[in-house]
């Protein structure tokens, strides 16, 4: 797509607005994102947390166009780069910006590379669907890719498949294949998942200085609070498919509103804690088409009223820019953060 289809003010990086994903199946309709919305700016890390079945991933889909359709449909809403709706556009204009302009680093690096494929070779294919290179200059690229996700012994791993190469690595060669052509947002889906700590770390150190790099705009989609409040400017905390609190990261450690939020902090293990056990969130995430009226978190909340089940919380501004989803917070009816999660 041309510059020039973009507006000429200087719109933010990505904006989802009101994003509605659903899925049309035999048990009926699956909000799997209902009215979702956030803005991530120029070089800014939005950490996305929550649950499986919240719809983190759902919306990663959502903003590359990866939803398949049908069962899934977008049933209202906008998802903007640089001011442009993505959802608007055909998907030969998508692809142009697919992988380009916007990458994502998938869950499973074994499930999402090509088994028949060596690792340089896929890497290499992504450059030359995008850039106008021959196919010496696109396997060059890809060696210094690998060369700089640090992979020992770059050209030599760029001749391997996936399956010669350890988890930590593979991880590093989903990275690499992110970032080949340079893009402006990248958009990471779990990418500890299946990890050790210490490959963790490495990773997650690697993507900071890899953003610092290369400028990129970073949604780093997870449910591990402490990768949260280590690599991220700002948190959305989804469940159920909805959007019900959103802060600062420090903000949010510190001073935590909803009760799902300080729920899955009281889970988080600690070095300061003199508890035994770890507290647990009874019951489990609603299945998207089994939603009713009121609140979706309601049922496991310890502070849910008759209206709670009623009637569905809207998003409410506090005080500096923080944003919360919940009638205990709006009525005054909760603890102080601090005493919650002591």
């Amino acid at each position: 797509m041309a510059n020039s289809a973009l507006p000429s003010q200087d719109p933010p990086l990505l904006e989802v607005d009101n994003l509605r994903t659903y899925f049309d199946t035999l048990n009926g309709t699956v909000r799997s994102v209902d009215g979702l919305s956030y803005t991530l700016r120029d070089r800014e890390t939005l950490g996305v947390v929550g649950e499986s079945g919240c719809g983190k991933s759902v919306t990663a889909l959502s903003i590359m166009r990866l939803v398949p359709r049908p069962p899934g449909r977008f049933a209202g809403g906008a998802v903007r780069y640089r001011g442009t709706d993505l959802l608007t556009l055909s998907e030969r204009e998508m692809r142009q910006i697919r992988g380009n302009r916007i990458s994502m680093i998938f869950q499973e690096p074994m499930t999402s590379l090509n088994p028949v494929l060596t690792v340089g070779r896929q890497i290499a294919e992504t450059v030359r669907v995008h850039r106008q290179v021959s196919r010496a200059e696109a396997m060059a690229r890809a060696v210094e890719m690998l060369r700089v996700v640090q992979i020992p012994e770059p050209e030599r791993r760029a001749g391997e498949y996936p399956h010669q190469l350890s988890g930590g690595m593979r991880q590093r060669v989903m990275i690499a294949l992110a970032l080949a052509c340079d893009p402006e947002l990248l958009i990471a889906d779990e990418p500890t998942t299946a990890l050790d700590v210490t490959i963790q770390a490495q990773i997650l150190d690697l993507l900071k200085h890899l953003q610092r790099e290369f400028g990129m705009g970073v949604v780093l989609i997870t449910h591990d609070l402490g990768v949260v409040a280590e690599s991220c400017d700002r948190v959305v905390v989804m469940y159920a498919g909805r959007k019900v609190e959103e802060a600062q990261v420090l903000q949010l450690f510190d001073h935590p509103l909803h009760p799902y939020t300080r729920a899955l902090m009281l889970s988080m293990p600690s070095m300061n804690t003199h508890s035994k056990r770890l507290a647990e969130i009874p019951g489990m995430v609603p299945a998207p088409h089994e939603l009713g009226r009121g609140c979706a978190f309601a049922a496991r909340c310890p502070y849910a009223q008759a209206r709670c089940r009623s009637e569905t919380p809207a998003l409410a501004r506090q005080a500096d820019g923080h944003v919360v989803a919940c009638f205990a917070v709006e009525e005054n009816r909760l603890p102080l953060a601090a005493e919650a999660i002591a």
